[in-house]
């Protein structure tokens, strides 16, 4: 379940409950794929020309395959952000080894910025004008001291009815500023965040400064050594600890239902396997979503950091909308063998965006132009569904697909909202966040 179900399908039934225990659930979990994580997988170079080039084979100046682990559905995790939280609180942490990622930036007015997080960096930062910086500065310094439960620290103002625009005006920043607050701060991905209650953009603002200030480094970001593919792979590993099996390879993967309309079992090459409750991506159940959107997306190999961003071996650079005229951000995401994701020299780099269009190639040019030369490239688009069905009726608990974002923050308030569906429980997250300090490099 811990791997949001990306193309892969869950299923519990209930043991026997005999009063004096908690109910428990069994888990057999299926796969289509050979191979764990579906959408989410880490592929090596066979696995992506296979992919988007069919029969062709990789150039031999790229190096060995195995050297290579192409996430298809890259994202950072914030240090301190509510995934950190899940694996901790998980013990997951113990099969995972994490790296700090070196840069956070943000597009503007055609150049590439350094993201500032802190009154301290506000000064410093060429995105500002002297006088800007010192409005920048005060509101940083407002956000730093907000305590939601210290009224002192409110200066007046319930941030649960006054709107982020109204927030902003308070300290008159220009809408530069505010573009790069939004968007590469606080990690909206549209606009609609100005004319909603404050509060949660303060928030985020504070875990941005919270989780950069736990590794002093150059992002607020962490990323799993050997690419996204270990999340699914360590979550199976824990739930075969604790009694769950694993199916790879399993083709068709029917849901079963009764005249009612709930699941009683999944069918996979003649054998059908009773459940109570089954958890799967959008694509195991067509006819219970809708498509709300589509992501482009360009994967490209490199042999060099992305220009401008202080040789970063790994980074993130967010363009936001408007610097772009567009109606969502676009996300540039980059690693390299500093988190063994591809040979000494070689670089992964992805550009992705909410597709507006069907042509990717030309959607994705402004991120694609800040890569500088590429070596290979391929693009792709998928649309992205939500379920729309009533879990409570059927028993079917269906992922949303993955969004354009390059970190976890949208995808993990899903897997939440599941976990409280199936369960009746909402997962307590008040953990230790150092004890995940053994696993961070």
């Amino acid at each position: 379940m811990s791997d949001r179900a990306s193309g892969i399908l869950s299923y519990f039934y209930s043991l026997p409950d005999d009063n004096r225990s908690p109910k428990l659930l069994n888990v057999l979990h299926m796969d289509r794929n050979d191979y764990y994580g579906g959408e989410c997988a880490s592929l090596n170079l066979v696995q992506l020309w296979k992919r988007f080039r069919g029969d062709d084979k990789p150039p031999a100046h790229l190096g060995s395959s195995r050297d290579y682990n192409v996430d298809m559905v890259p994202k950072f995790m914030m240090a301190n952000g509510t995934l950190v939280r899940v694996l901790i609180h998980t013990d997951v942490t113990k099969y995972l080894y994490f790296k700090a990622v070196d840069g956070s930036f943000v597009y503007n007015k055609g150049k590439v910025h350094k993201v500032p997080a802190t009154d301290m960096e506000a000064l410093k930062s060429p995105l500002m004008g002297l006088f800007e910086k010192r409005r920048a500065r005060k509101f940083f310094i407002y956000v730093q001291d907000y305590n939601e439960s210290d009224p002192k620290t409110h200066e007046g103002m319930d941030l649960r009815r006054v709107t982020t625009r109204e927030l902003i005006a308070k300290y008159g920043l220009d809408d530069n500023t505010v573009d790069f607050i939004g968007h590469a701060l606080a990690l909206h991905r549209d606009d609609r965040y100005l004319d909603e209650p404050a509060l949660e953009t303060v928030k985020r603002m504070k875990l941005y400064a919270e989780s950069l200030a736990r590794f002093q480094g150059g992002s607020p970001y962490i990323y799993p050594l050997y690419g996204l593919g270990e999340l699914p792979q360590a979550f199976a590993r824990l739930s075969a600890v604790y009694g769950g099996t694993y199916m790879l390879n399993k083709p068709e993967c029917k849901v079963e239902f009764n005249d009612e309309g709930k699941v009683i079992g999944v069918t996979s090459e003649g054998e059908t396997a009773r459940c109570t409750k089954v958890v799967c991506d959008p694509s195991y159940l067509p006819n219970k979503v809708r498509k709300v959107g589509k992501v482009a997306r360009a994967i490209a190999i490199m042999s060099h950091p992305i220009p401008n961003t202080n040789d970063s071996h790994s980074v993130q650079v967010i363009l936001p909308q408007k610097q772009l005229g567009r109606r969502s951000d676009m996300y540039l995401f980059c690693c390299s063998y500093s988190h063994n994701v591809a040979p000494k020299g070689k670089f992964i780099a992805f550009v992705s965006t909410e597709a507006e269009t069907d042509h990717p190639e030309t959607e994705l040019k402004p991120g694609i132009d800040l890569l500088g030369p590429v070596e290979e490239i391929f693009f792709d688009i998928y649309d992205r569904y939500e379920p729309v069905n009533e879990p409570s009726l059927d028993n079917c608990f269906i992922s949303t697909s993955y969004d354009a974002t390059t970190h976890f923050e949208s995808t993990v308030v899903d897997v939440l909202n599941m976990y409280t569906l199936i369960t009746g429980k909402v997962l307590d997250l008040s953990v230790d966040l150092s004890a995940a300090s053994a696993a961070e490099e």
